[in-house]
């Protein structure tokens, strides 16, 4: 397979090298701008050509922008936005380097790009070698499973989420937020000795407790089972993650509690428990599918709050907080999911919080009455 390095060249050429020893060693024929035959076109045009011959691409960022081509962009920047309308982008930026702005812009473009791969940052040749070998590596792997089917994915996240009659139930020790993430393209991710292997259900726990995003209360007693092929860890007050044999991860947070008496949810909290789910479920993936078969994500959330609730906001609250408008329950209170429903997996850290805002539309859509 032809993979395009796309970078600046001057000042870069010892990075650059470390990528064609990467991609070399892997098999794979890198194509590079300093290698191209003469040619009767310009540089530009003839980069952007091997990049349209090419079957991925490799761009590395560094602290130089380079000098702008008539579109008013770089020629790393034009062919960024070349790739972008069909090919796979693996992304590497250089760190500890004084970035220009016009640079700087560039990488926050390419972080926040859903349909790219980014691989994080770099300091050295030889850094940047072992992270494009093991980037171009898992992207394959996840190449040879089987195609990507959003409606599957999106049919098992939404039934791995509470029963509309759970949902719906007045008498609710807690009220929460359950997120489903279903990954693909749908393979067997845990084996069944896995699931039930005490370590599994132990590292999960610890991750809740003490990881990056803490969603369990380290006071709180903690069960765990394995029941229809599903691990699942949860505590008294209602905080539970589940796993399944392809993958897929349910986070259920409960809500603070609000003064007032009333069956009420606030806003920022659905926010707060939402980004906290986003991550912790990118975390237990990236534990469980380190190489990263699982490529793409969809993303279905709930409320499971009781048969009427009030939705407000914290400001509202405040300003009223002893009269409100109850919603009940209809049948138009159904999880939501984004449109398209999957997202590169990349994006649970990198387009978080957009998502989140996107989920918290469309449940306020759902549960706040009007």
């Amino acid at each position: 397979m032809k993979i395009f390095i796309s970078s600046l060249i001057t000042g870069m050429e010892d990075i650059r090298e470390a990528a064609r020893v990467a991609i070399d060693q892997l098999g794979h024929q890198p194509v590079m701008a300093e290698q191209f035959a003469p040619s009767p076109n310009s540089p530009q045009v003839a980069c952007l050509q091997g990049l349209r011959e090419s079957g991925l691409v490799i761009l590395i960022l560094g602290a130089r922008y380079g000098a702008k081509q008539a579109s008013g962009l770089s020629a790393t920047h034009e062919e960024y936005r070349a790739a972008q309308g069909g090919h796979p982008v693996i992304a590497f930026v250089e760190e500890g380097v004084d970035r220009e702005p016009d640079e700087q812009a560039f990488v926050t473009e390419v972080q926040a790009w859903e349909g790219g791969l980014f691989r994080g940052g770099f300091r050295t040749p030889e850094q940047l070698r072992g992270l494009i070998t093991r980037a171009i590596h898992q992207w394959e792997l996840s190449k040879a499973a089987a195609p990507l089917n959003p409606d599957d994915m999106l049919a098992r996240a939404l039934a791995s989420l509470p029963s509309a009659e759970r949902r719906s139930s007045y008498y609710q020790s807690s009220r929460k937020l359950v997120v489903a993430f279903a990954g693909g393209p749908t393979q067997a991710i845990l084996r069944p000795s896995q699931l039930e292997d005490p370590a599994l259900a132990e590292n999960l726990i610890k991750r809740a407790m003490f990881g990056n995003v803490r969603i369990f209360d380290m006071g709180e007693a903690t069960t765990k089972r394995v029941e229809n092929g599903i691990l699942t860890v949860t505590q008294k007050d209602g905080a539970s993650v589940s796993l399944d044999p392809t993958g897929a991860v349910v986070v259920s947070l409960p809500f603070p509690r609000v003064d007032g008496g009333w069956p009420m949810v606030i806003e920022e909290d659905v926010s707060e428990n939402a980004r906290r789910a986003l991550a912790f479920a990118g975390d237990v993936l990236d534990e469980i599918d380190p190489t990263q078969r699982l490529t793409h994500v969809v993303v279905a959330a709930t409320l499971e709050a009781g048969e009427n609730l009030a939705w407000r906001t914290a400001s509202e609250h405040r300003a009223s907080p002893g009269s409100m408008s109850l919603g009940f329950q209809s049948p138009t209170r159904e999880p939501v999911h984004l449109t398209p429903p999957q997202k590169p997996r990349a994006a649970l850290r990198h387009d978080a919080g957009a998502i989140v805002e996107d989920l918290v539309t469309l449940l306020r859509r759902v549960w706040k009455p009007r």
